[in-house]
């Protein structure tokens, strides 16, 4: 499988095909090692997959630094593991950018810093681009997105500005999710 960008980051997609269970663990136990050397304590840190290895799933991890949630999950794969391996993946190289000062502390924060009430938000977006509450097609979401800002761009003879800023900000939350 070729490489693929996720959150700036060239990672190549571990396909699993056995010892789904031992891998998770293996990713999860990796994730919160690398948490650790940034001085997260492991009760700082939610990540669970019970009995969902191998199934489609979506991987997630959240944790608190600083005073902050911080936040980061994958749904672009298979299975559960495969998309843990993303997780695993994404935030090694961003905790990597931050020991060799690429990256400040505060941009780290601000790349996985997560509000309350996300998953809310991302329901109100599927819901304002008339999608299935499960729907996780970038292309389709993305399709939708370019298909309505023809209408409400405000340079439109319909074009509605409110509208305009509410979908650019509906499509940012769904993009951050899925990429």
């Amino acid at each position: 499988m070729s490489e693929v960008n996720f959150k700036g980051h060239k990672i190549r997609p571990e396909v699993i095909k056995s010892n789904y269970q031992r891998k998770a663990v293996l990713f999860r136990n990796k994730i919160i090692s690398i948490l650790a050397e940034m001085g997260v304590g492991v009760d700082d840190i939610e990540l669970e997959f019970n009995g969902m290895e191998m199934k489609k799933a979506k991987a997630s991890v959240t944790w608190y630094f600083d005073g902050h949630m911080l936040y980061y999950e994958n749904n672009s794969q298979d299975k559960y593991v495969e998309n843990l391996y993303i997780v695993f993946k994404v935030i090694e190289g961003e905790v990597e950018l931050l020991k060799l000062k690429k990256k400040s502390l505060m941009d780290f924060i601000e790349e996985f810093r997560e509000d309350d009430g996300l998953e809310e938000k991302r329901k109100q977006a599927r819901e304002f681009f008339g999608l299935h509450h499960s729907s996780s097609d970038i292309e389709e979401i993305n399709k939708k997105y370019k298909d309505m800002a023809k209408i409400l761009h405000p340079d439109m003879p319909n074009g509605d500005v409110e509208k305009f800023k509410q979908l650019n900000h509906h499509h940012k939350i769904l993009k951050r999710e899925l990429m």
